[in-house]
């Protein structure tokens, strides 16, 4: 019995420490662009401007400073991607905003128009019955690490190029609802080559 304890609590550490491991190699990718991206930033703040297309709610935010991520800022970030359809709130993968806030840098817009971000299960699988295609069964929306966004004043041709470029995550191109999916999961494209 007391080997069985010993045998199953080293697996529970080599598995906590694997997680640690991978989570950290995760970062990795992004560590690198985003260090310069912070140097261009103001003071080493990146602030994000919002506008969220389906409630009408505004945020502008400084989510990192030189010390890190803004807690407080992050949990008013999480509030406005929650599901808008059931008010469901869910903690937001803050790559995202790190990879919003390079594609704000390097194409010079402001502010940000979320058309969806978080989206509970119950919410995916109706838009998966209703929305006439497009909604992936295992969305990375409903994992709290997908956005789908325009940049005002700017092409979304032109943004889908300039997310494509950073080399992060999976980026979708949407032309006829005009707007770009940018996510923190596998590199990958899907949409039309726009033209």
């Amino acid at each position: 019995m007391l080997h069985n304890s010993i045998n199953g609590a080293k697996r529970r550490e080599t598995a906590t420490h694997r997680r640690l491991f991978l989570k950290g190699l995760a970062a990795l990718p992004l560590a690198v662009p985003f260090a310069s991206a912070r140097a261009t930033s103001s003071a080493g703040s990146c602030e994000l401007k919002f506008r969220h297309t389906h409630t009408e709610e505004r945020l502008n935010v400084v989510f990192r400073d030189s010390r890190g991520y803004v807690d407080s800022a992050i949990a008013r970030l999480n509030w406005l991607l929650r599901d808008f359809r059931t008010g469901q709130m869910a903690p937001m993968d803050p790559r995202l905003f790190d990879i919003l806030h390079a594609l704000s840098l390097t194409c010079g817009g402001d502010v940000f128009e979320i058309i969806s971000a978080y989206r509970s299960p119950a919410t995916n699988a109706k838009l998966r019955k209703t929305g006439g295609g497009g909604v992936a069964r295992h969305s990375l929306h409903m994992e709290a690490r997908a956005i789908d966004v325009r940049l005002v004043g700017f092409d979304t041709a032109r943004l889908r190029e300039a997310a494509v470029a950073l080399g992060f995550g999976g980026v979708g191109y949407y032309p006829e609802s005009d707007f770009v999916h940018v996510d923190t999961g596998n590199v990958r494209t899907w949409g039309p080559e726009p033209t």
